[in-house]
């Protein structure tokens, strides 16, 4: 044990260049493997329950790297994050509670043509947000759609009227 505290430095903001650099070898390789190991969605921003993994993961990862936190609790707590996202993720498919307490809910937006202006106002959209967003899926009004939401990741979802 005492060659590897060597090796990677003791857990203090005072390392060598060679055992950052050893230390940023460990973490690329295990935050590689944690990619890997969790839910494909996991990392790609979708939601902000993906979003605070990223953050939460990228903050503990750069403080171990730099030893302002000790590796391998760092590296361990780190796994835990990973393992109960993907945990909590298994388990909002099966339970509307969790989904929508770690996921959030899509709000509707416009309904047969007509813009929920309270529904606007609580997603702090603006007028020329929404027809930014019909403009670039090709439609000139709200006339032009059916339905529209504002999804649980921030996107903007529309379904275009039979006429539209």
């Amino acid at each position: 044990m005492e060659t590897f505290h060597y090796l990677i430095g003791q857990d203090t903001p005072h390392i060598a260049w060679w055992q950052m650099c050893l230390r940023a070898v460990i973490i690329f390789v295990y935050a590689v493997a944690l990619y890997r190991l969790a839910p494909r969605r996991s990392f790609a921003g979708l939601s902000a329950f993906d979003i605070v993994l990223t953050v939460i993961m990228g903050s503990s990862l750069s403080r171990a790297l730099t030893g302002n936190a000790p590796l391998l609790p760092a590296l361990a707590a780190t796994g835990l994050l990973v393992l109960m996202h993907a945990a909590l993720s298994a388990l909002a498919p099966r339970s509307e509670l969790v989904s929508r307490l770690f996921k959030g809910r899509p709000i509707q937006l416009i309904r047969n043509g007509k813009i929920d202006w309270g529904a606007m106002r609580r997603s702090r959209l603006g007028e020329r947000d929404l027809a930014e967003q019909l403009r670039l899926k090709g439609l000139r009004g709200a006339e032009d759609v059916e339905e529209a939401y504002l999804e649980r990741n921030g996107a903007i979802s529309v379904v275009k009227s039979s006429g539209g």
